[in-house]
């Protein structure tokens, strides 16, 4: 029988290169995100090339009640979850402190920390009933450095560092790997939603460097999860080689 996936955030990045990536060595997946067109779209594409089986869940991972409703319901074929990949995550603005809009930090908060929990704690049952599992999170270098006007983004990536730790500890009785990924530079839609789709800003994020690329990110992943039962990376930072921390860059000028 077929692995599972679950990856939240699927609907675009990282998390469709990674429904790519596992579907093409023969997972089946559970995707899931906020845009039902979007999941459909991608189920088909896949299902195209791939022979694999595809379940789509529709929700916000912000909102508590529809995470629980939605995994209290989920089919028993689909409850066999092999690997949770927490990817759903954003930034919103970049102000510095004193000019920050809370609601950007309550969307942060909320989807960044309370979005990774809500989803881990209805599928953590799951796993322990198989006496085993893997969840990989998602972080970024902003969860290792503070940079300026990174702030409550920063705090919400180093709540998801503190969270892996924490996981790692207590689900190690339960045979469940956790694995904590930390990109640095990675061109995706991310700073076109951190800049609210200002495409001048978030071009020039990337300016004079060649980034990391969402495949880059799902081929890292894919790595750690195909290692064998008794090897877990626990922790891996990946940048692009013209960056060496959160805020060193060698750009091309």
């Amino acid at each position: 029988m077929n692995k599972i996936v679950l990856i939240t955030g699927a609907t675009s990045g990282i998390g469709e290169a990674c429904a790519i990536k596992f579907a093409a060595a023969g997972y089946n997946l559970i995707i899931t995100g906020r845009r039902s067109a979007r999941l459909q779209h991608l189920k088909t594409n896949i299902q195209a090339t791939h022979p694999v089986e595809i379940l789509t869940l529709p929700f916000d991972v912000q909102d508590r009640k529809a995470v629980a409703n939605t995994f209290a319901s989920l089919p028993p074929d689909w409850q066999k979850i092999d690997l949770l990949i927490n990817n759903a995550g954003l930034a919103a603005g970049r102000d510095s402190f004193e000019n920050a809009d809370m609601d950007d930090w309550e969307t942060m908060l909320n989807t960044n920390v309370h979005g990774l929990l809500y989803v881990s704690k209805a599928v953590v049952p799951l796993m322990i009933a198989e006496k085993k599992g893997h969840i990989i999170n998602m972080g970024s270098i902003a969860g290792k450095e503070v940079y300026e006007r990174g702030n409550v983004y920063c705090a919400s990536k180093f709540a998801v560092d503190a969270i892996n730790k924490a996981m790692r500890i207590d689900l190690l009785k339960h045979n469940i790997k956790v694995t904590g990924i930390h990109p640095g530079a990675v061109e995706t839609e991310f700073a076109r939603v951190r800049f609210k789709g200002n495409e001048t800003k978030a071009a020039a994020t990337y300016t004079g460097i060649i980034p990391l690329t969402a495949g880059d990110i799902a081929d890292t992943i894919f790595y750690c999860a195909q290692l064998p039962d008794h090897v877990c990376i626990n922790d891996l930072v990946i940048t692009c080689t013209q960056q060496a921390g959160a805020y060193y860059f060698n750009k091309n000028t």
